[in-house]
């Protein structure tokens, strides 16, 4: 009885450490006004090749659907979970279900988007085998508009200018602690901020050279319509996020006087240029061909 006693002992240690030890994913979906699109994101969750994966679903003051649907995927299955908060925006609703995760890696999925069926099973096997911060992958549009969604190929420096990935893009949790989540005061351009303070450059990004992401672009209410009407507001957050990380910018990028100025000696020269006879005739030129 005593030997038994031990072995049964040593084997409940290897499987509570095999469960500690295994690497799953915590998969968060804000979701606010979007129950016509809810059940397909669900559908596309639920058809993962990998199991090793807990979806939480976050209600952030919705007043269709949603809830009712949420529950419904609850009932279904224990991996997903529903909460309900008060309206926050994005930043808030990412952050509060963030919070809720339980294991070591995060992947933020839109309300209204769809993934790949082997999208866990592939972004897991590189955090398995890699020390990977950030694990990314190809995307593509669909909806009112297809094709690839392209986006510059990494590097901190180029994420400094413009951003290098898409929001529902999967990284470690201690990143996302390290630096204290989402800046909810941000209601557009949040993940952008988020990789600038969360990444530097001795961050580990791997690249999935597969299409795992499929972003959903609507008719109305797009962030590139929301920017074409308001264009101050494009800059007013470019400002922001440079005034608030200051500090990170200043050490990639010196003397920003001399670089502005530059910059309009670039653009008198440009406009000197497009004013000569030579430069409208070739236009001209051009647009016979």
């Amino acid at each position: 009885m005593v030997i038994f006693n031990e072995v049964y002992k040593a084997l409940s240690d290897e499987l509570i450490t095999n469960f500690i030890s295994k690497k799953m994913i915590s998969i968060i979906i804000p979701a606010y006004n979007q129950s016509e699109f809810l059940n397909e994101t669900l559908e596309s969750v639920i058809k993962q090749t990998s199991s090793d994966w807990e979806c939480i679903i976050v209600n952030d003051g919705s007043t269709d659907l949603t809830e009712t649907i949420a529950k419904q995927w609850v009932a279904k299955d224990s991996r997903f979970r529903y909460f309900f908060k008060n309206n926050g925006g994005l930043s808030s609703a990412r952050n509060y279900g963030i919070q809720q995760a339980k294991y070591d890696y995060v992947f933020p999925l839109d309300a209204d988007d769809l993934i790949a069926a082997n999208l866990v099973e592939k972004v897991l096997k590189v955090f398995k085998t890699t020390d990977a911060d950030v694990v990314c992958f190809n995307s593509s549009f669909f909806g009112a508009k297809t094709g690839r969604y392209t986006l510059p190929d990494y590097s901190y420096k180029t994420m400094l200018l413009q951003n290098c990935f898409i929001a529902c893009t999967p990284f470690k949790k201690s990143i996302y602690t390290s630096v204290g989540g989402y800046d909810e005061n941000l209601k557009s351009f949040e993940d952008w901020d988020f990789w600038i303070r969360a990444l530097d450059a001795t961050s580990i990004v791997v690249k999935i050279e597969a299409t795992l992401f499929y972003y959903r672009k609507h008719n109305t209410g797009s962030l590139t319509n929301k920017f074409s009407e308001t264009p101050k507001l494009y800059y007013e957050l470019y400002d922001y996020i440079y005034t608030k990380n200051k500090r990170i910018y200043d050490n990639y990028f010196k003397n920003p006087i001399l670089a502005y100025q530059e910059n309009e000696l670039l653009a008198a020269f440009n406009n000197k240029i497009k004013n000569t006879f030579a430069f409208k005739l070739y236009i001209k030129f051009k647009k016979l061909l």
